[in-house]
């Protein structure tokens, strides 16, 4: 530690990503990217930008994407906000409206970025432990005292909540911000997004990192109530007028307008990832149910840590969490077919 640093920057823990290993051959099903390429679309329109533009600065407010992320959902302009990737729009969430003097609530398994940024911001907060079956106690969020946040579907589980359970939170708490984190929304029922006009505390955070085969973009959403987007705005205005560069706008735009192209790609995905559940069940692995681009999952004789350790060597990577209660657990991003066929094999090879 350097006795230069700040208090802010000594009670950090910071959030720590999947592994990214530059070798030829890795099969990565470890950070729930999209196996598949953006549309063709969106690579001509940031091409053309590139070309053109780079000299100038980016728009500050990126309306016209917000239009089409609006139109999109039936909103207004106004009731959109955009940043560089849903965990930027987190984190000026966090700063816009849970407060340092108030426990704010999310699950005790959920996505490790919300415990980080509450020790950054200096927020208190309290972990509500998910049920044995990892499901969300929905009443254990009621009357909170600063806030609620929590994905949908929950990630690393992967399991969905559906928007009856939602509303009563929201409902419950109309004092507070209650956050649905949508980073998987795509591959699941139904997005909460219907509800922030019904219901002024519920912000919907998105992003296209997913779905839209663009984590390499970095772009992500907020959905809510025009004053609830207004306190966004104010935060990032004192941050960082820019936080979407020419490329990232470009793309984005080309990214809602290929609608087609994203339904076509999402599909694929899903239709794997039911066949790989079955073929994980045939093999003794319990996998919990899934509405994501991935499925979480135990075996009934070799441990997680062991399955990825194993897989690593194989040049396949998987996601383990050592932490309580999902330490026996690994999180498999879906691939292509032919990417999981690969997985199955070396499977094959450690469970025989």
């Amino acid at each position: 530690m350097s006795r230069f640093w700040s208090k802010a920057t000594l009670r950090c823990e910071p959030y720590v990503p999947g592994e990214q290993l530059n070798q030829p051959g890795i099969i990565k099903l470890n950070t729930n990217e999209n196996p598949y390429p953006p549309s063709p679309a969106v690579v001509r329109a940031i091409e053309k930008e590139a070309a053109n533009s780079l000299n100038l600065y980016p728009s500050p407010t990126a309306d016209q994407l917000k239009k089409r992320i609006a139109d999109l959902h039936g909103l207004k302009k106004e009731q959109v906000f955009v940043g560089n990737g849903s965990d930027e729009v987190l984190a000026f969430s966090f700063m816009a409206f849970f407060d340092q003097d108030k426990t704010i609530r999310f699950p005790d398994i959920s996505y490790s970025f919300y415990p980080v940024y509450a020790r950054l911001f200096n927020i208190p907060f309290e972990t509500v432990p998910l049920q044995e079956d990892f499901t969300i106690p929905k009443e254990a969020f009621f009357q909170s005292q600063g806030g609620v946040i929590f994905p949908n579907p929950n990630a690393p589980t992967s399991i969905y909540l559906e928007l009856d359970f939602i509303e009563e939170i929201a409902a419950q708490n109309p004092h507070q911000v209650v956050i649905i984190d949508e980073a998987y929304i795509d591959f699941a029922s139904e997005s909460a997004v219907r509800l922030v006009q019904d219901y002024e505390n519920i912000l919907v955070i998105q992003t296209m990192s997913k779905s839209k085969s663009l984590a390499g973009l970095r772009v992500g959403y907020a959905l809510g109530n025009e004053d609830l987007i207004s306190g966004l705005t104010r935060i990032k205005d004192s941050f960082n007028s820019y936080t979407l560069d020419r490329l990232a706008i470009a793309g984005a735009e080309a990214a809602f307008q290929a609608t087609d192209y994203y339904a076509d790609m999402t599909e694929k995905v899903k239709i794997t990832r039911e066949w790989t559940i079955s073929a994980l069940n045939q093999r003794g692995f319990t996998v919990l149910p899934s509405q994501t681009n991935f499925i979480f999952t135990t075996h009934e004789t070799i441990p997680a840590e062991e399955l990825y350790e194993r897989l690593k060597e194989s040049g396949i990577l998987i996601r383990y969490f050592n932490k309580p209660r999902i330490e026996n657990y690994v999180r498999i991003t879906i691939g292509t077919d032919e990417e999981m066929q690969q997985l199955f094999h070396q499977l094959d090879q450690i469970i025989k």
